[in-house]
């Protein structure tokens, strides 16, 4: 298995998710229903803020707490929502990559679901 090394694993690696996400009972419905992501649209978006975080490029400038807030708004994120977030988002990457990159970006995604939860809640 390969390491992340690009904008295009990258891309690999959140259409991957989101397939996962999207039928998962537990939050498929705070994508599908709650934040009406239309995956064409938001994928450039998550790719661009992925790749800042693993590579130091990429123009992603919006603020993911506020994002986030505005949906917790909208309906409640529990520790379930994160704990399976980060489930999904782990075992998504151990299935398709190894290495320095792919141990990065589950350790970033749990600072950021960990910061997030704390803010929310």
């Amino acid at each position: 298995m390969k390491d992340i090394t690009s904008r295009k694993d990258i891309e690999f690696l959140m259409r991957s998710f989101y397939s996962d996400v999207f039928s998962n009972p537990i939050i498929g419905d705070f994508f599908a229903k709650v934040a009406k992501v239309n995956l064409e649209e938001h994928l450039p978006h998550i790719i661009d803020f992925w790749e800042q975080q693993l590579f130091r490029k990429g123009n992603y400038q919006k603020n993911v707490l506020k994002i986030h807030e505005h949906l917790n708004d909208k309906k409640r994120m529990k520790d379930v929502h994160f704990e399976t977030w980060l489930s999904i988002f782990n075992n998504v990457v151990d299935q398709n990559f190894k290495g320095n990159k792919a141990d990065l970006i589950k350790t970033r995604a749990l600072s950021i679901a960990t910061v997030m939860k704390i803010k929310i809640q």
